[in-house]
């Protein structure tokens, strides 16, 4: 366990300060020029000898990305036609023949899309291919037999004109989405139809690759803006792209993205375009979706939902969630008060979420694993003779994920040791069986949506986060939560295992051989039970017993 420093809760790229000086007289890069593996999957396709003739790529279908695969399949061969559909109907696809007295036996001819692709290839939206379903029948009989029958505009009638023989590369682009149900619909489509390649969505930036990054990024700014960028806009601009890919040398590589967020920033700038302007662009970008998450955090200073940032409490913990509202483009963080109670039973831990079915699968796998640590650690002859029941408090829609198992963990050995939990700590991350914890999702925005609400109380200089070590690379917080953090008003503890977050929380070790600990009151606990408390009760069930003989 240690604390983390101020300096470790946002990356700064000092290591890149060189690459980044340079910036300006950068060569700019295309779009393609950071997806090596998609690059040699064009060439392969474009090869004459090339076992398929079709290549589903898992990438955004927005005209900046169609346009940059119509670039990079046109580099390979500039004799090659390549040709981007976009809004394709069938006849717009594959033509139709016609005459004037509308025969269908017409030698007329209306040449589609796929006859200008010939001995090239084309490049199609899968949403527009799914939305059609006669398109990618007629699509998949192209590919398999070479040769394309002529149709009619008004019907689903063949002519009496000649097969069109056809040779033509296929690439059809879409989301993870839209890929998931093109294969539902044609389960066998890698298998002998179609061979797949994806567009990377983020890289790792190291000493190596860091000029081949920024090059890519002037080639981005240099379609929006002439004004210089400097050093600090790059920095904040690299910090903003970590925090986006949660993981602090991860950059992401959707030029959606960057354009947006440049253009805004662009928006607050003079004679350049510095950090301040990239700064301000993502305030703006925030206020503007900031309702839901203000509105949640309101909620709790007025004291509807109820969560304690100071004092102890037995079996109560403020655990950390993301919450991801369909149709808002912000997922935010918020506390969640986790409670525990304990009383006598047969050792069984109940999820309320579960029974109340409120909670997913990986919820409740969280659960279980937590529980089976505890049985691990307790090695009991016999089961454990309390049960316990757990809570999100005031949660009233589904929860999922195993985020919340060490907080949960936490809460349940704090109720069967009786030892209070510190409530200006906050806690989160998922445990396996072993104890060991791992890494969770959302790490920034659970960190400040806490940190809001201690700072409208108040900073203490007590409150703080537990979280898994593993977390600390994806660290970029918000400049106040830093602030707060090297003032020493706020804290952040990473942890790699239970036995180092329970000390942290409620002020004693889990085990050991010195001194009071968690698994020490637990043992007493349980002995006061089988030598105390269960001879109470048989001695009071006796006497009931024979009081109620007498009548």
């Amino acid at each position: 366990m240690h604390e983390v420093d101020w300096r470790d809760a946002k990356p700064h790229y000092s290591q890149f300060t060189p690459a980044i000086a340079q910036f300006e007289t950068l060569e700019a890069a295309e779009l393609f020029s950071l997806q090596s593996r998609l690059g040699r999957a064009f060439r392969w396709l474009m090869t004459p000898d090339c076992p398929t003739q079709c290549l589903v790529v898992m990438s955004s279908d927005l005209p900046g990305y169609l346009n940059a695969y119509q670039d990079a399949l046109t580099q390979i061969d500039a004799r090659t036609p390549v040709i981007v559909g976009e809004n394709i109907t069938e006849t717009s696809l594959f033509g139709f023949a016609y005459d004037e007295n509308k025969n269908v036996t017409a030698s007329q001819k209306q040449f589609g899309l796929i006859h200008q692709a010939h001995q090239g290839a084309i490049i199609l939206k899968i949403a527009d291919v799914l939305q059609q379903p006669r398109v990618w029948l007629r699509l998949r009989q192209l590919l398999a037999t070479g040769r394309l029958p002529w149709q009619t505009a008004r019907a689903d009638q063949l002519t009496a004109l000649p097969d069109e023989t056809l040779s033509v590369r296929v690439i059809l682009v879409g989301d993870r989405q839209w890929l998931a149900d093109f294969e539902t619909h044609e389960p066998d489509l890698y298998d002998g139809i179609a061979a797949f390649a994806e567009y990377e969505q983020d890289i790792e930036v190291n000493e190596n690759n860091i000029e081949a990054y920024l090059a890519w990024l002037k080639g981005i700014a240099n379609q929006l803006t002439d004004k210089t960028i400097t050093d600090t806009a790059i920095v904040q601009l690299m910090q903003a792209g970590a925090r986006e890919s949660e993981a602090q040398h991860r950059m992401p590589l959707c030029p959606v993205w960057y354009q947006q967020l440049l253009g805004e920033a662009l928006m607050h700038a003079e004679n350049q375009l510095d950090g301040d302007a990239i700064a301000k662009a993502l305030a703006e970008r925030y206020q503007r979706a900031a309702y839901l998450p203000e509105r949640a955090i309101e909620d709790i200073h007025k004291g509807q939902v109820f969560i304690d940032t100071r004092g102890e409490h037995i079996g109560q913990i403020n655990g950390l969630t993301v919450i991801e509202v369909p149709g808002h483009p912000m997922s935010y963080g918020e506390p969640a008060r986790i409670s525990c109670v304990v009383h006598s039973g047969d050792g069984d831990i109940a999820d309320v979420e579960r029974k109340a079915e409120l909670a997913g699968n990986i919820h409740a796998k969280g659960m279980m694993i937590m529980q089976a640590f505890v049985s691990a650690a307790l090695n009991l002859d016999e089961p454990l003779p309390y049960s316990a029941s757990i809570v999100f408090e005031q949660s009233y829609c589904e929860v999922d994920g195993d985020s919340a198992s060490l907080a949960e963990l936490c809460a349940f050995v704090s109720a069967l040791s009786l030892q209070p939990i510190n409530q200006a700590i906050a806690i989160t991350g998922a445990v396996d069986q072993f104890g060991r914890v791992q890494a969770v999702g959302g790490i920034n925005e659970k960190i400040e949506g806490y940190y809001q609400v201690c700072a409208h109380r108040g900073l203490t200089g007590q409150q703080g986060i537990v979280l898994p070590k593993t977390n600390l690379s994806s660290l970029c917080l918000r400049q106040d939560v830093v602030d707060a953090i090297k003032a020493g008003q706020f804290h952040i503890w990473a942890v790699d295992d239970v036995e180092q977050a329970l000390p942290i929380v409620t002020g004693l070790p889990f085990s050991g051989d010195e001194g009071e600990t968690l698994l020490g009151k637990i043992s007493d606990r349980i002995d006061h039970f089988h030598n105390g408390e269960k001879q109470t009760c048989n001695t009071l069930f006796s006497r009931l017993k024979n009081w109620l003989g007498q009548y």
